[in-house]
């Protein structure tokens, strides 16, 4: 029986600056995801992309003397090549300049205008064009005369006529979903729990205060203040707003408004990975929308957490922005996708430190796994005749070996709930038993007296390290590849399936190579 299709995003990334860690974090876990599922099977659609459209593009544009398009063309390569860089396997990426993605947003418009959820009015308030944000009253401070947002960005009193999309007639029901158990098909599951929690407050709080169908919950969908946006189809004074615009490259890419494409198969989508300053948009206008044009809303809203460095927060004015490009130049891209999702619990901020990578590094991959792998392969080598030895007696390490098999099903049920730091702590633990075992039994001094049992500790132990290269495989491609290469196993073994299926014995492995480079920190 085929497993079901699963279609996982990243957010789109606005193109007002070049990517830093966060986006490559974001991005990475999605990726890993990904190529986990079709490890496991499935048929997965990953997407990623820009967010082209709005003011503070057209404004960047205009400071550095660009048009619009060539701006955003040259910005949004930027983020293209970070996925080769990080080596992403993004089946799609998407740019909200698209031909494809402004039909997309102007059928839903159209959509959702012909069943009575836009109308038209005026929008007031106190805007910051930084931010592209309103706010009210009590959320602004005031420095010499100048209001200023919570961002710290300057705002203005703007009233211009606008579009709204009736969100208060939907709020009931979104509250509704969130609250269904796990397993219903119109569940809207918001992780991690604390997100959840603030989501489900956040709307309760604004129907208690306003009452259901109140205006002031009505979200404003369009501007006239800018250009540079999709029209709005009958009335192209105005632009579609970056809720409509941005939150429809989901659908877009899936092949809306044909939901006879092959790709809309994939929607809705498994799981939209955000970041947590933009958890709102993804649980409460956009299944909103959804809702309100018919169509089915996204399973699972994942927003993880903020990385500071060193302790500090990140920010461009203290100059500490982690680029991400840097760190694969001096560590190697594995080592640096290996520590993203291993120091942090995806979901909780964290803070990156260089000793703590390094610390890693060292300490799991070059001394735990690294070693074992080098210590097992070299004793093949030379008491084994550099051949895999059979199959041999189980009950000769039969615990560890069971903790070994239990292992696909155990990163199975971690990664379905994006706990990627407990996968791959479930693979240390099991490295460390390994470790233990190869030091309990002594291969090397078995090869006197008991040269059978020899041969089966360390077909033991070459099973183990198989398992560990197959299912670190979507963490770190590269190497779990090599080390796949050194164990022998052929390019069409390597999916989790193939691990309920032993490798004959016999056959000739190649000399073992280190995986893993140690690196010493500076002197402090």
């Amino acid at each position: 029986m085929a497993k079901p299709s699963i279609y996982l995003t990243t957010p789109i990334y606005y193109v007002n600056d070049k990517p830093h860690i966060g986006h490559a974090y974001t991005s990475l876990a999605t990726d890993v995801l990904a190529r986990f599922k079709r490890l496991d099977g499935h048929e997965v659609f990953f997407l990623t992309g820009t967010d082209e459209h709005g003011q503070k593009v057209e404004k960047a544009a205009k400071d550095a003397g660009e048009d619009p398009q060539a701006f955003t063309d040259r910005v949004s390569q930027a983020f293209r090549d970070l996925t080769a860089t990080m080596g992403f396997s993004n089946d799609d990426f998407i740019r909200t300049t698209e031909p494809r993605h402004k039909d997309a947003c102007t059928a839903l418009w159209q959509v959702l205008a012909e069943r009575g959820e836009i109308y038209l009015g005026d929008y007031e308030g106190w805007y910051a064009v930084r931010d592209e944000a309103f706010y009210g009253p009590d959320e602004l401070t005031e420095r010499d005369g100048v209001k200023y947002a919570p961002s710290g960005a300057p705002v203005e009193w703007v009233r211009e006529p606008s579009y709204f999309f009736r969100l208060s007639k939907w709020l009931p029901e979104l509250l509704r979903r969130y609250d269904l158990p796990e397993g219903n098909p119109e569940r809207i599951d918001i992780q991690p729990e604390s997100r959840r929690n603030e989501v489900r407050s956040f709307v309760a709080q604004g129907l208690k205060d306003f009452g259901e169908g109140s205006e002031k919950l009505d979200l404003s969908v369009s501007r006239t203040s800018f250009t540079w946006g999709v029209k709005v189809p009958g009335d192209e004074k105005h632009v579609m707003y970056v809720w409509v615009d941005a939150l429809t490259n989901y659908i877009t890419a899936a092949g809306y408004p044909d939901t006879n494409a092959e790709r809309w198969r994939f929607w809705p989508a498994d799981v939209h990975f955000v970041g947590k300053d933009i958890v709102r948009f993804h649980t409460i206008y956009w299944p909103a929308m959804l809702l309100a044009a018919g169509l089915p809303t996204a399973r699972r809203v994942f927003a993880h957490g903020w990385w500071t460095n060193e302790g500090q927060k990140i920010s461009k004015s203290l100059g500490n922005v982690i680029d991400p490009v840097s760190l694969v130049e001096e560590y190697g891209l594995d080592p640096v996708r290996y520590f993203l999702l291993r120091e942090v619990p995806f979901g909780q901020d964290g803070d990156f430190s260089r000793k703590s990578l390094v610390n890693r590094l060292n300490g799991e991959l070059a001394d735990a796994l690294g070693n074992l792998a080098n210590r097992t392969l070299s004793l093949i080598q030379r008491n084994c005749e550099g051949r895999l030895p059979e199959a041999g007696d189980a009950v000769v390490g039969r615990e560890f070996l069971e903790g070994v098999v239990a292992l696909p099903g155990q990163l199975r049920e971690r990664l379905d709930r994006q706990e990627f730091h407990l996968a791959l702590e479930a693979v240390m633990a099991s490295v460390r038993d390994a470790n233990g075992y190869i030091t309990l039994e002594a291969p090397w001094a078995l090869k006197k007296t008991d040269p059978v049992r020899m041969a089966v500790v360390l077909r033991h132990l070459h099973t183990a390290l198989r398992c560990y290269a197959t299912l670190l495989q979507p963490f770190m491609p590269e190497t779990a590849g090599k080390m796949l290469d050194q164990l022998g196993v052929p390019a069409e073994a390597r999916d989790i399936a193939a691990l309920g299926t032993a490798l004959p014995g016999g056959i000739a492995l190649p000399a073992p190579a280190p995986l893993f480079r140690k690196i010493e920190l500076p002197a402090a």
